[in-house]
């Protein structure tokens, strides 16, 4: 069985936190968490990244994503979405 996670990313970066996010969606698929990024708009400022992962991976893949904002300082520019 597969579990959505939401992404809210916003729309105005700056050259890295561009970067930043491109590395992001990167490691989740080179990972294996999820094969796939469907990008929709939102509104005006934020975009919905959405992926599906196994439901087994789903806190592990959490968790990796929030060490990752953390990380590298992107809580104003991502964050888990629901």
């Amino acid at each position: 069985m597969e579990k959505a996670i939401q992404l809210k990313v916003r729309k105005e970066l700056n050259g890295q936190q561009q970067l930043n996010i491109i590395r992001l969606k990167g490691s989740l698929i080179s990972k294996g968490y999820t094969e796939i990024i469907h990008i929709l708009d939102q509104d005006d400022e934020f975009h919905i990244n959405s992926f599906e992962t196994p439901v087994e991976t789903t806190n592990e893949v959490q968790e990796y994503i929030k060490a990752f904002i953390t990380r590298e300082n992107l809580m104003d520019t991502i964050s888990l979405y629901k």
